[in-house]
């Protein structure tokens, strides 16, 4: 094998009686090179986009979440739902309750998501890091009930902080029989004062949930005090979130699901990956045209090469043998190829993480000032072994029929 390669990394540097083969040979492994540096590129932009969105979504969202597996309301009186509370792991355990609302300031009506969330709300979520105007209050000490609403929320009936007139929820009965005399008296009314507003900069957020005390929830939605739709769990520092899930969701049986943030927000997050993989097979395409550049210099250096190869035959070397040398050749363009791609690549990536040099924009309609990167090394080894495997059948092709004649 070492006599293969020895041939393999001469032909390589040498010149060629045709100078078109050695700018070919060059253009192959620029073409590998530039395509390795760009999918290394747009797969680190994509982790970055992907970490930031996944730290505004951890703002908001628990890091375990229980839920029964209906997705219907569910007692914390149950046997179950009492053993979290003495788990070692658990630090806090906010209850919620969550249903559907219609909210009216004036002549301005919406529906939104309403969440009743009690006093360990908070301590459980980073909710009152995102708060944009007010505080983060759903009943004060006067036992007056106030509200957290979404920006977008806000902004669509133009209320801010501290506003002076109530906001007035309304939802249907639960129980009882539907007057269709007087729809009005189907539905159950509350008010209360805006204390903040939030923003997490995602419109399932920001355009439809709004924050109320939890007794509020319950008496606009014809439930006890031991009801509700989810428990937000905030772990103990050194408490590891895998190992707990499963914990806890085999303590609490099939009727429960113990939802992780990611599973909070499966939907996106698939909904991600899949455009990450169809990135990721549009670049192994283009890849893979440039992998025929590969084919045709293999093919010219044949070519020019046949009275090395009855040179060679003559001389003992058999036809696997010089196969073998010209396959070599032609997987050294990928190979120099793969790792100027990744030098240039992981360069460029770092450059951008650190300094910031290709910019989004500036201003308040921009939540980034620079395109996010996060170099994940098994993105490196994908790049890498996907080149080096295109590379590998790109040579193999035009050396599969090569004639040996003495």
């Amino acid at each position: 094998m070492r006599f293969e390669w020895s041939i393999a990394w001469r032909y390589l540097f040498s010149r060629k009686r045709v100078n078109a083969i050695n700018i070919v040979s060059g253009v192959s492994a620029a073409a590998v090179a530039v395509v390795a540096a760009a999918m290394i590129c747009v797969l680190s932009v994509m982790n970055g986009f992907g970490s930031v969105i996944e730290h505004m979504f951890s703002q908001f969202d628990p890091q375990l979440k229980v839920v029964s597996r209906d997705g219907k309301p569910f007692r914390t009186d149950a046997p179950e739902i009492q053993q979290l509370r003495s788990h070692q792991d658990i630090s806090y355990m906010s209850e919620v309750f969550e249903s559907t609302a219609m909210l009216r300031y004036n002549d301005k009506q919406t529906p939104v998501q309403l969440m009743g969330v009690d006093s360990l709300f908070a301590k459980a979520t980073s909710v009152d890091s995102i708060i944009v105007d007010g505080e983060f209050l759903v009943r004060d000490e006067g036992g007056f009930e106030r509200m957290v609403l979404g920006r977008g929320v806000a902004s669509t009936l133009g209320v801010g902080a501290h506003f002076v007139e109530p906001l007035y929820i309304y939802a249907p009965k639960r129980v009882g029989r539907i007057n269709m005399m007087r729809p009005d008296k189907s539905l159950l009314r509350e008010h209360a004062f805006v204390s903040g507003v939030f923003a997490v900069n995602q419109i399932q957020y920001d355009d439809h949930v709004v924050l109320v005390s939890l007794p509020l929830a319950r008496r606009l939605f014809e439930y006890d005090s031991l009801t509700v739709t989810s428990l937000n769990i905030h772990l103990n520092e050194p408490a590891s979130v895998e190992h707990t899930q499963r914990e806890l969701q085999a303590l609490l049986g099939d009727d429960y699901l113990v939802l992780n943030r990611y599973e909070q927000q499966e939907d996106f997050f698939r909904m991600f990956g899949v455009e990450k993989l169809l990135t990721a097979l549009l670049l192994v395409f283009i890849l893979l045209v440039a992998s025929f550049n590969i084919i045709s210099s293999l093919t010219m250096l044949i070519i020019d090469k046949r009275e090395d190869i009855r040179i060679l035959s003559n001389l003992g070397a058999n036809p696997r043998q010089i196969r073998r040398i010209f396959l070599l050749e032609g997987w050294l363009i990928s190979i120099l190829g793969v790792i100027a791609g990744i030098v240039t690549g992981v360069t460029v990536c770092l450059l951008q993480q650190h300094y910031g040099f290709l910019k989004l924009g500036s201003g308040e309609d921009y939540i980034l000032s620079a395109y996010p990167v996060m170099l994940v090394w098994s993105d490196v080894l994908f790049v890498a072994a996907t080149v080096l495997l295109l590379g590998f059948l790109a040579a193999w092709y035009p050396t599969r029929k090569l004639k040996i004649e003495k």
